[in-house]
């Protein structure tokens, strides 16, 4: 007797050890659920097996069975209360049906006492629980129970599975609830911030950039004039060619013209081209860059630097998409798709009578504003990684930034944009001795930068940045050209060689005529010229450390640190 109890347990032991280790396996648990009754079947000699959880609608319903067909799985569905199963949810108590053909609560919705005539089929059925309420039943039905043990050992057997399976269900429902609450936080963060944009050859992380990259995809399915407007260097040519490349004229062609290049008899010819004989020199027919273009999308650059004359001629080729060629009389129409930029202050050169306002209005269509490098700090080290990784390619070279080099490049203000960038990496990247660039590898170090004296230089041809309004201080007055440092002016904590650094940038600074304007530009033009030194440019100013520092700090500019 004590043998057969020892066997029995160590029985019931493998099995709650199988069934929590099936259970832990997955978080499927209709999977695992079936894995567990399938094992405890054929352990035990159990016959069928089901399992089935409540649903919102205060229903029953069939999560996994064992030994039951598919029709008969489908018909597994009970309200609170309703039968053997239904009782059990309902109370939370273990049922014991010695054989269920006497019992006037059992339902037989799957048929199961129809299955074995003149053979007693007994059912036990166990509550599950999780989080201290019953949320399903766990029911199995056997054959000969008086040549079987006593029921009250698979009664605890089945308890302890039921326990197993209720921290199973607790723990995919605690995931699954994590799990929805990250996707609506995805979702919902998805709707605030958009995805970065990107575009071939272009590097720009940064919000201005994005913020083009956004026009650029919108505009570039249409067939619709873009006009792109920056200061030279900004990549203009780089993003019209981006706009032909996502638009449906891609697999056609991409022509560019400079006009500021071409004379304006030149420009004629070149864009719309002459027949045979009619002017010097013109010895056959020649299609112009508008018939080359037929199909695809012609780009004119520095379109605010032809003439008055022209601009009428380009005025009706835009309007009525059709032309004459030079020396010509027939007419010829095209399908072109026009971008055009400038780097001019288009809007000033029409109030002052140097631009159509008619053609200005013609192709001011759609216009997209493309940040100077200054703007877009974010961007510059990895363009200027860039840069360092194609200079090395070309020239079989391993040379990298130090974190003090990147620091220079991202505190410098950059003139000549995206060009002096490139300029400057491959110049400092030839000239260094070792592969290692540092801060001390810069020309502007050593004040042999060559583009230094274009900072702040008033471009009246450029379109600027919006600035802050233009409010003069009297107090921070700009030095002439010829002024010069007194022996009184010098702090005693001068550094040696600082007065000539000194008289050097006052000796550059530029005319009364083409000084920045506002408070801000002054400032940080005077911070430029003194290597973003406090003491010396307040002296180049003529203004005290302490004013310098109450007119940095108002105006939030933040000093910079190489």
């Amino acid at each position: 007797m004590v043998n057969t109890q020892v066997i029995e347990s160590r029985r019931e032991l493998n099995a709650i050890y199988e069934v929590s280790k099936t259970l832990a396996t997955s978080l499927d648990v209709t999977k695992t659920f079936r894995e567990a009754l399938n094992y405890l079947l054929h352990a035990f000699d159990w016959r069928r097996a089901f399992v089935v959880l409540a649903e919102p609608d205060a229903h029953l319903r069939g999560l996994c069975a064992v030994g039951l067909t598919r029709e008969e799985q489908q018909r597994l569905q009970f309200r609170t209360g309703e039968g053997i199963v239904g009782r059990v949810f309902a109370n939370g108590i273990q049922a014991y049906v010695p054989d269920v053909r006497s019992e006037p609560l059992f339902l037989n919705r799957t048929g199961g006492a129809d299955q074995s005539p003149g053979i007693a089929v007994t059912m036990l059925v166990t509550p599950i629980h999780a989080d201290r309420r019953t949320v399903g039943v766990l029911a199995i039905d056997c054959l000969n129970p008086d040549q079987r043990r006593g029921f009250s050992y698979d009664l605890q057997l089945l308890k302890m599975v039921a326990t197993l399976m209720g921290q199973a269900l607790l723990l995919h429902r605690s995931v699954s609830a994590a799990h929805d609450t990250l996707q609506d936080e995805v979702r919902r963060m998805g709707k605030v911030l958009k995805p970065n944009q990107q575009i071939d050859q272009v590097v720009g992380i940064s919000k201005p950039m994005q913020e083009v990259f956004d026009q650029v995809h919108q505009v570039a399915p249409a067939r619709t004039t873009v006009l792109l407007r920056g200061e030279s260097g900004t990549g203009k040519e780089v993003i019209a060619r981006a706009i032909h490349n996502l638009s449906p004229r891609k697999r056609e062609a991409f022509v560019r013209v400079n006009c500021a290049a071409l004379t304006e008899s030149l420009l004629e010819s070149e864009l719309f081209g002459h027949e045979k004989g009619s002017f010097t020199g013109a010895q056959g027919q020649r299609k112009g860059r508008f018939e080359l273009s037929h199909g695809g999308t012609l780009f004119l650059d520095e379109i605010g630097d032809i003439s008055a004359s022209f601009q009428a001629k380009l005025l009706r080729v835009l309007q009525e998409r059709e032309f004459e060629r030079v020396g010509g009389s027939t007419v010829v129409k095209v399908d072109v798709r026009l971008i055009l930029a400038t780097n001019r202050n288009l809007e000033r050169m029409v109030q002052a009578g140097e631009f159509r306002a008619d053609l200005y209005y013609r192709i001011n269509v759609v216009s997209i504003q493309l940040p100077p490098l200054r703007e877009r700090r974010d961007d510059i080290p990895a363009m200027a990684q860039h840069f360092l990784e194609r200079f090395n390619h070309e020239n079989g070279r391993n040379t990298r930034f130090s974190a003090s080099a990147m620091r220079v490049l991202t505190s410098c203000y950059w003139p000549g944009n995206v060009r002096e960038l490139e300029n400057c990496v491959e110049r400092t990247a030839t000239m260094a001795h070792g592969d290692a660039i540092t801060d001390l590898a810069f020309p502007c170090r050593e004040n042999r930068c060559l583009t230094q004296v274009l900072h702040h230089i008033e471009r009246e041809d450029a379109v600027r940045p919006t600035r802050l309004a233009d409010i003069p201080i009297a107090e921070v007055p700009m030095p002439p050209a010829s002024a010069a440092p007194t022996p009184e002016s010098a702090a005693p904590h001068d550094e040696p060689g600082e007065s000539a650094a000194q008289a050097d940038a006052e000796a550059t600074a530029p005319p009364a005529d083409g000084k920045p304007e506002g408070e801000r530009e002054r400032l940080i033009w005077a911070m430029e010229r003194c290597g973003w030194v406090q003491a010396k440019a307040a002296r180049l100013l003529k203004i005290s450390p302490r004013q310098m520092g109450y007119a940095l700090q108002k105006n939030g500019i933040e000093v910079r640190k190489f």
